[in-house]
């Protein structure tokens, strides 16, 4: 899918993740793994692609690849913030779209890239967009690490859970093991893109009650009444890279 809206990519690349340690550096197939992310960037429609770091050691590898980088707070609680110092350090106008790139994500498509621009630039409701696919299995189903989400017949999102939602009432009172025909339930792909203006006020709001017990933060945005469109990827999107089981299957794919 082609965008014809003018946006950016911020990858934000934390060194410190409890799971694994100095994951955007990475080596998968001799690359580390923010310089794929960072080429997947660049091969959408974006004008930019910054890779958005607290740790110089992510930052001396990015710009030897050739890559634009943004040094920013080691004191972010999330991606989120990490972004808004980007377009406050780069004084980008209120209305500049962003899309926010994880940087454990080595094989994220560019069509969803530009996607999830396209749609927010197209929204005239949403503040916020993001992507889902289905889910086909009921443990994938109940799994509190894969995010559900459920939307309305416009595309805004009503509500992100960990949760199982919604959830079968009759069908699972007889049998949980499979999701009843005609359930179609949604699983959240973490990639979205924002206006600036809505992202200053993002981070001026304290963390919302459903956030904190979620631990999800776009729940802020809905807790604020700012609406998020959702849709289906345009294609697949593969999996990112959380724990060291993760990287392992990344470098058979890439090998």
């Amino acid at each position: 899918m082609k965008s014809n809206c003018s946006f950016d990519v911020i990858i934000p690349a934390r060194f410190g993740s409890s799971r694994l340690p100095g994951k955007p550096l990475a080596d998968i197939g001799g690359k580390p793994m923010v310089q794929h992310v960072y080429e997947r960037a660049c091969e959408s429609a974006a004008e930019r692609a910054i890779i958005a770091t607290d740790d110089s050691r992510v930052a001396e590898v990015a710009r030897g690849f050739g890559a634009e980088v943004c040094m920013t707070s080691p004191e972010h609680v999330s991606g989120t913030d990490r972004l808004q110092e980007v377009a406050l350090n780069l004084d980008l106008a209120d209305d500049r779209i962003l899309v926010n790139v994880q940087g454990d994500e080595p094989l994220i498509p560019a069509e969803v890239i530009n996607q999830v621009a396209a749609n927010l630039a197209a929204s005239e409701r949403a503040g916020v967009a993001t992507l889902a696919e289905p889910i086909h299995s009921a443990e994938d189903f109940c799994n509190p690490n894969i995010v559900k989400v459920v939307a309305g017949e416009t595309g805004l999102a009503r509500y992100f859970s960990r949760a199982p939602i919604p959830w079968p009432r009759d069908a699972f009172a007889l049998d949980s093991r499979e999701l009843p025909e005609g359930l179609e339930p949604r699983r959240h792909i973490g990639i979205y893109a924002y206006r600036v203006a809505l992202l200053r006020q993002f981070v001026s709001w304290p963390v919302a009650p459903i956030e904190q017990f979620e631990a999800l933060e776009q729940l802020r945005f809905l807790h604020h009444d700012q609406e998020i469109h959702v849709a289906d990827a345009c294609v697949e999107v593969p999996g990112g890279v959380d724990t060291e089981q993760d990287l392992r299957r990344m470098r058979e794919i890439l090998a």
